[in-house]
């Protein structure tokens, strides 16, 4: 098993370290993995050979870890924490799967994709396997309300992906529609996983209210540090060439905020690159070097700090306990991270 954070060391003292965060539910952790593990096996020859790859590739398993503190926080004793955090890996796994043949990506975590290895048709139709095995293991919970939220999530998340590809190759996307793509591709996951702990829990509309906007300022702090180590991580510990998001046609926010500048320099070397999908006229070291050094990084962080600040706020309203500090302290170790 992989364990979810390890690399991220926080650049502040957070209330807790992650040994102890991962104390509170490694043990569910472990039943997570074995749970996702034993739903990619398959007496299918070729889903089992997928599946068995991607298990092996391991992953943060952030998502999993966020339903499963929100459910400690908010009293919950069961054990369908267990499942649908594994439903919502799985959901999450679709969406990599998916992005991958999109972006016509050749490296996720380091190793070959599954479409660089297998093609564009059989790890489609994988993808579309795990959304439909996601929702057969939530059903077997029997719980509507729930499988109407992974629906909902799912749905926006299409959007956003859909959303995102209109407006590929454009230069002129702005912040407000980049977030807007982040809120629907990233964050509603996120927001759906602290939510789903409270549900179980029996919380009521006040708490479930809170624990969704907090898993939705953690996702947008979330998605917002990876476009910044987009600029600022290697290719071996971001596990993919860095410098892709623009290769692929995506404009993110350090490039967004570069372009605001007006600067027709600038402008024309992104947008050469949108142009060719590749570095053969722009190099990525110049690309680089003109977000390190415009204070672009700068401002994207200070937005991903304050939709960190915001999530520790929406738990106000829990009772003290080393559950929601632990809450309190994933969006420091967010901040941290380098992959």
């Amino acid at each position: 098993m992989e364990l979810p954070l390890k690399e991220m060391t926080p650049t502040v003292a957070p209330s807790l370290i992650f040994s102890d965060i991962l104390g509170l539910v490694g043990p569910k952790l472990v039943a997570v993995e074995a749970e996702v593990v034993r739903n990619l096996h398959s007496d299918i020859g070729v889903i089992d050979e997928l599946g068995t790859y991607l298990s092996n590739g391991g992953g943060k398993r952030v998502r999993p870890l966020l339903l499963l503190l929100s459910a400690q926080m908010s009293g919950y004793r069961g054990d369908r924490d267990v499942l649908f955090a594994s439903v919502f890996e799985f959901i999450h796994t679709a969406t990599l799967v998916h992005d991958d043949v999109i972006d016509g990506a050749t490296i996720r975590r380091g190793r070959s994709s599954l479409n660089a290895r297998w093609g564009n048709s059989l790890t489609v139709l994988l993808g579309d396997y795990l959304y439909i095995k996601s929702m057969s293991m939530a059903l077997t919970a029997d719980d509507l309300r729930i499988i109407k939220i992974l629906a909902d999530i799912t749905l926006n998340m299409i959007e956003g992906e859909l959303i995102q590809q209109r407006r590929e190759g454009e230069i002129g996307v702005t912040a407000e529609e980049h977030l807007d793509i982040v809120r629907r591709k990233t964050a509603c996951l996120f927001s759906g996983c602290s939510l789903v702990g409270g549900v179980l829990a029996g919380v009521g509309a006040e708490k479930e209210e809170a624990l969704k906007s907090f898993g939705l300022n953690l996702g947008m702090a979330f998605q917002l540090v990876d476009d910044m180590l987009d600029f600022t991580s290697n290719e071996k510990t971001l596990g993919k060439p860095v410098v892709s998001d623009l290769r692929e046609g995506k404009i993110t926010l350090p490039l967004i905020y570069l372009l605001e500048a007006g600067d027709s320099e600038q402008r024309g070397k992104v947008q050469t690159v949108l142009e060719d999908r590749d570095f053969s006229r722009v190099s990525s070291e110049e690309i680089v070097s003109l977000v390190q050094n415009r204070g672009t990084l700068d401002r994207t962080r200070d937005l991903a700090r304050h939709y960190g600040e915001k999530a520790k706020r929406d738990l106000r309203s829990f009772p003290d306990g080393l559950a929601r500090r632990a809450m309190e302290t994933l969006p420091d170790l967010i901040l941290s991270r380098d992959r």
